[in-house]
């Protein structure tokens, strides 16, 4: 399917590789809407707070929103947006790398703060209650013990997936802010995005993508919690240009036809992808319907200084998952 060019783009914004860069008046202005916000105190998910953030994301840079709105309606053939240069505070007055599972941020700061704008300039946050204790903005931080764990916790290479494959509610965009590189500058997000993959795959391989022949359970992050759903396609939507669903660590086929696709698809996934070394201030933003993510390994030393990226999640339409939402707020519980 072909994407009507899109005119009135600011300099500083890329759309054939997905790049918006902050020049030092935006960032200046995002820092100060971030820091304002981080002051007001409270819980980052509250009502109160979000309302804050909310109103707040209307004043952030005209260049910046565009960025974003163009994004919600269409991510293009990079499937994501790659915003450089956001503020977050002063580097040396961060706070020792979380080293604990089930790590996030109860409290705004600067970093948190740009984060939470970021998602609700695109749409509303969900968490889920499952993972992380429902908290809306979680710390991507390697964790002893856990380095062979196919999650935001391990350091090994990470498969490609689409965040909470199995839930009929998973979010639509994927935020990951970088507050601290890895010691080496070596840990890469991998990105891949479905539009440049599928061309690559024949007829037979995607017809048997689009059947109901694929089941997938919930990730190491959700603590075993759950079963896995019911046969699913992988491929759905408009066949010119389908949403994905896939998990290539807890995805399987249930056909010997789907057993044959999925390392096709896996195979055209990895051979278009990129890789991108986040540095801090990179603000990376998943188009979850169509890209996969991963990363690539990396070697933490546990010193305070490892690799720290804070995530969120972002939804265009949160009154779609109102049953699961008690009395309307932003925790998936089922």
């Amino acid at each position: 399917m072909t994407t009507p060019a899109r005119s009135h783009r600011p300099d500083h914004h890329s759309p054939a590789t997905g790049t918006h860069v902050l020049d030092a008046a935006d960032r200046t202005a995002v820092g100060a809407i971030a820091e304002r916000l981080a002051a007001d105190g409270g819980e980052i998910s509250s009502a109160e707070w979000l309302d804050r953030v909310r109103d707040a994301a209307l004043a952030l840079p005209v260049g910046l929103r565009r960025s974003l709105r163009a994004l919600q309606r269409h991510s293009g053939a990079a499937g994501s947006l790659l915003v450089r240069g956001l503020p977050i505070g002063d580097a040396a007055a961060l706070p020792p790398t979380p080293a604990v599972g089930g790590s996030a941020q109860h409290t705004p700061t600067p970093p948190s703060a740009a984060l939470m704008l970021a998602v609700l300039a695109l749409g509303e946050p969900v968490a889920f209650r499952a993972e992380k204790k429902g908290l809306l903005v979680h710390d991507v931080v390697p964790v002893p013990g856990s380095e062979e764990m196919q999650g935001n916790e391990g350091s090994v290479d990470l498969e490609f997936h689409v965040e909470n494959a199995f839930h009929p509610h998973r979010p639509d965009h994927v935020l990951l802010l970088c507050l601290r590189s890895d010691h080496e500058g070596t840990a890469g997000l991998r990105l891949a995005c479905a539009r440049r993959a599928l061309p690559l795959l024949d007829d037979r391989v995607r017809e048997a993508l689009a059947r109901p022949e694929f089941v997938t359970a919930p990730p190491p992050s959700f603590g075993g919690v759950g079963d896995e759903t019911q046969p699913h396609a992988v491929l759905g939507g408009d066949p010119d240009d389908p949403d994905v669903v896939v998990d290539f660590g807890v995805t399987r086929a249930v056909t010997a036809e789907g057993e044959a696709a999925l390392p096709a698809l896996h195979g055209a996934l990895a051979a278009t992808s990129r890789t991108l070394v986040l540095r801090p201030g990179d603000l990376a933003i998943v188009d979850n319907r169509v890209t996969l993510h991963g990363r690539t390994a990396f070697r933490p030393r546990y010193d305070g200084r490892d690799r720290w990226l804070q995530r969120a999640f972002a939804v265009s339409d949160l009154r779609r998952s109102r049953d699961h939402r008690p009395a309307d707020g932003h925790v998936l519980v089922r």
